[in-house]
């Protein structure tokens, strides 16, 4: 008798379960990753009045303007440029005889003028001794200029106890290091005289007597 063929059973295919659907977060749209054209343009308004800054002076402030020293407002003014309404300082100067006209909105450029505690941090560095550079004046010269024209005490300190000579004799100090010196030494006295609010005079022997100046300062009397 012929033998019966095994008839091979179909294998059962398992269903394959269809893929969840994963909820998507609202997309967030930065300005790092958004398109050009995709947000909308805000729209320009014109400015009426000028902006202002935090800081307020007030009328016979004293203030300190960074390329010129130590000035005193004298009034505070308004003017119609075009459609703009702008308010300014008058600030007077006295060493240079100059009137500045500064922007309320450019106040920026001014500071006020130095607390006690900052006047004898700059005595005690008139005190110390001068750093001595090798590299060549005019390089020098460059960096004192910038650092009185800066704005800031301690660097204009820094530049008189480092142009200090301990002498008035004209042969021991170049033309440009005499000009320097005394253009630091001003400033420095007028900011002391505004701060102390005592007269020239005695401002002088207060920075003298630190600069060790004392002795010179007797000769000319």
């Amino acid at each position: 008798m012929p033998k019966k063929k095994k008839v091979k059973k179909a294998k059962k295919v398992k269903k394959t379960k269809s893929p969840k659907k994963i909820k998507t977060a609202p997309k967030i749209t930065d300005k790092k990753n958004s398109f050009p054209g995709q947000d909308e343009k805000p729209e320009i308004k014109k400015i009426k009045k000028q902006p202002t800054e935090k800081r307020i002076y007030n009328l016979k402030d004293f203030v300190v303007y960074p390329k010129h020293g130590v000035g005193k407002i004298t009034s505070i003014e308004k003017a119609k440029i075009g459609e703009i309404d702008i308010q300014f300082y008058k600030i007077f100067v006295e060493k240079e005889k100059l009137t500045l006209t500064v922007p309320i909105n450019q106040q920026s450029k001014l500071r006020p003028i130095a607390s006690i505690n900052q006047i004898n941090k700059c005595i005690s560095i008139l005190k110390t001794k001068p750093k001595i550079k090798r590299t060549m004046w005019s390089r020098r010269a460059q960096e004192y200029d910038q650092k009185i024209n800066s704005g800031k005490i301690y660097e204009l300190a820094e530049v008189v106890k480092d142009l200090n000579k301990n002498t008035d004799i004209i042969a021991d100090q170049s033309y440009s290091e005499r000009q320097l010196f005394e253009k630091a030494y001003e400033r420095l006295k007028s900011e002391f005289e505004a701060v102390l609010n005592i007269n020239a005079d005695e401002v002088k022997k207060k920075m003298d007597k630190a600069l060790g100046r004392t002795a010179i300062s007797e000769n000319v009397e």
